[in-house]
């Protein structure tokens, strides 16, 4: 399955007697966790995408003093990151690509979060008040 954007419903809700966009179904128990793990700020997630179109999600797990556990990289499930990604709950950063790989950072897109407004936008509205 190739990486698409996804966006959101543009259509006038008039028109389609809707009061906006679709929303989502139910999160799989392997989806929350997932989205539980990508939403957490202090865990970055990264998706490497392979010459052949192979890709994995991944991040660095911290060592637990207690349990000894941790210190490692772990892998997400491809199939519900791949979910989450096509239903547009998570979204890919920028790409930093070299010859034998692509790594995009994974962050979690909130629910009914718009586009912040340009900086330069904000300042003549910030005048004109």
């Amino acid at each position: 399955m190739p990486l698409t954007a996804v966006h959101a419903q543009t259509a006038d809700p008039r028109a389609t007697r809707r009061r906006g966009p679709r929303p989502c179904g139910p999160l799989s128990t392997a989806e929350a966790d997932v989205l539980r793990i990508v939403a957490d700020a202090r865990t970055p997630v990264f998706v490497t995408v392979r010459e052949g179109g192979r890709r994995r999600y991944s991040y660095w797990r911290p060592l637990d003093s207690a349990t000894g556990r941790g210190g490692c990289y772990a892998a997400l499930p491809t199939a519900e990151c791949d979910g989450l990604y096509a239903a547009g709950r998570i979204a890919l950063g920028e790409p930093l690509t070299d010859p034998a790989r692509t790594t995009h950072r994974v962050t979690a897109v909130r629910a009914g979060a718009t586009a912040p407004a340009p900086a330069r936008a904000a300042r003549v509205r910030a005048r004109a008040a």
